[in-house]
C-alpha cells in the first residue's frame, strides 16, 4: 500500500500500467522473461484473487502454468510450489525467481546476466542471488555484503545481509563498496532448490518437495493435494530463506538498471527529472515555481501547481493524496489506516 492511492487492494501495483507504456508491471516482467525463455516454461505464481487478473492480463500463459495460492503465504512457499512443478517435468532445470513489480532498464544487460547466473547454478549447487550497486543510501532496500571471491570475477560468497538500514547505516554501506543491494531475484538448480527447502524449513507440516516423488498423481490432483496444505505453510519470503536462514548463498553483481517501485520516494529517485527535479508520470501538469516533486494523475485530468516542494501529488479514482515525499511511508500507512476506519475499505 505504499503506492497508494495508484496502488489499491483491488488492483496492486503490478497489475497496473503505472508509467503509460501500454503494458502493466506483470505483463512487462513477462515479456522481459519471454525474451529469454519460452513461455511454456514460464510459471506465475499469485494469489487466489488476482488470478483473474493474471489469466486477464497474460493469455498467452498456459493454464497449467498459473499457481493459484489458496492463502498469502509469502515467497517462500510460492517458489517452492513452482519449484516441484517445474521439477515434475524436467529433473536437471534450473530456475530464476523474479519479483512482478520492478522497473528494469538495460533489457539487453538484464538478459546477459541471467544467462551467466543460470550458467552458474547449472554446475554449483547453491542460491544465487542478483545484487545492484547502490547509488544513494536508500534504507527502504535490503544490503547484501560481498564476501570470498568465486573463479567468476562478478559473483562472490554472500557474508552478511542487512534488511532496511537505518539511512546512516545505508550511507556506510554504500560508501564502503562492499554492499550490493539485494533485487529479490534468485537463482537455484532445481535439485538443489528442492534440498535448500528440506534442510531450511524443515517445520513445513507438509513438504512440498514430495510431490516430486508423486509421479502417479496429474497435474490436477497435485494442485488439489497442494492446495489443501497450504494454509499450514509457513509465512516465509524468500529474501528471509535464501539470504539469513542458509550459509550457502553467493550473489551476482549485475550492472542493469534496477528500482523496487516499493515507494513513491524510491520512484522519484531512480525516474527522469524534469526542471526542478520534479518527476510527472504519464500525465498532463503545469508547474512554476515548484520543485522535487513527484506527481501521478490519471488520464483526462490537468494539474496546475505553483511553488509546491517536494510533495508527492497522486490521484486514482476517488482519491487525491497530497503530503510530503519525505517520510511518505510513514503517512500512507497511517492515511490508509485513518481513511479505512472513517470512510470503508472501498477506498483502500
Amino acid at each position: 500500500m505504499r503506492l497508494w492511492p495508484s496502488s489499491r487492494v483491488a488492483k496492486p501495483k503490478q497489475f497496473i500500467d503505472f508509467f503509460g507504456t501500454g503494458r502493466t508491471q506483470l505483463q512487462s516482467t513477462f515479456d522481459r522473461m519471454a525474451g529469454i525463455i519460452s513461455i511454456e516454461n514460464i510459471i506465475v505464481c499469485t494469489n487466489y484473487e488476482y488470478a483473474h487478473l493474471v489469466r486477464e492480463q497474460l493469455p498467452e500463459l498456459p493454464e497449467a502454468n498459473l499457481m493459484v495460492e489458496p492463502v498469502n503465504r509469502n515467497t517462500g512457499p510460492a517458489v517452492a510450489w513452482a519449484g516441484v512443478t517445474i521439477h515434475r517435468r524436467c529433473e536437471d532445470a534450473s530456475v530464476v525467481v523474479v519479483p512482478s513489480d520492478q522497473f528494469i532498464v538495460g533489457e539487453d544487460k538484464f538478459k546477459k546476466c541471467v544467462l551467466e547466473g543460470l550458467e552458474f547454478v547449472d554446475n554449483n549447487n547453491l542460491m544465487l542471488t542478483m545484487g545492484i550497486k547502490p547509488s544513494r543510501p536508500e534504507p527502504g532496500y535490503g544490503y547484501i555484503q560481498m564476501g570470498d571471491p568465486t573463479p567468476v570475477e562478478c559473483i562472490t560468497k554472500v557474508r552478511s545481509f542487512t534488511e532496511k538500514p537505518e539511512r546512516d547505516f545505508a550511507r556506510l554501506f554504500m560508501e564502503s563498496g562492499e554492499f550490493l543491494w539485494n533485487t529479490g531475484m534468485f537463482l537455484a538448480n532445481l535439485n538443489y532448490l528442492r534440498m535448500f527447502f528440506i534442510q531450511n524449513i524443515p517445520e513445513l507440516p507438509f513438504r512440498l518437495a514430495s510431490l516430486k516423488d508423486r509421479e502417479e498423481l496429474t497435474n490436477e490432483e497435485a494442485m488439489a493435494y497442494v492446495q489443501r496444505y497450504f494454509p499450514s505453510y509457513p509465512n516465509l519470503s524468500m529474501d528471509k530463506a535464501v539470504l539469513e536462514m542458509s550459509d550457502n548463498t553467493f550473489v551476482m553483481n549485475c550492472d542493469f538498471g534496477w528500482a523496487d517501485l516499493g515507494t513513491w520516494h524510491s520512484i522519484h529517485e531512480c525516474m527522469q527529472k524534469r526542471e526542478g527535479d520534479n518527476v510527472v508520470i504519464d500525465s498532463e501538469v503545469l508547474m512554476e515555481e515548484c520543485r522535487d516533486n513527484i506527481i501521478k494523475l490519471p488520464k483526462g485530468h490537468i494539474g496546475v501547481i505553483n511553488g509546491l516542494d517536494g510533495y508527492i501529488v497522486a490521484e486514482e479514482g476517488d482519491v487525491l493524496l497530497i503530503c510530503k515525499k519525505s517520510d511518505s511511508s510513514a503517512l500512507i500507512r497511517k492515511y490508509v489506516a485513518e481513511i479505512s476506519l472513517r470512510y470503508g475499505e472501498k477506498y483502500i
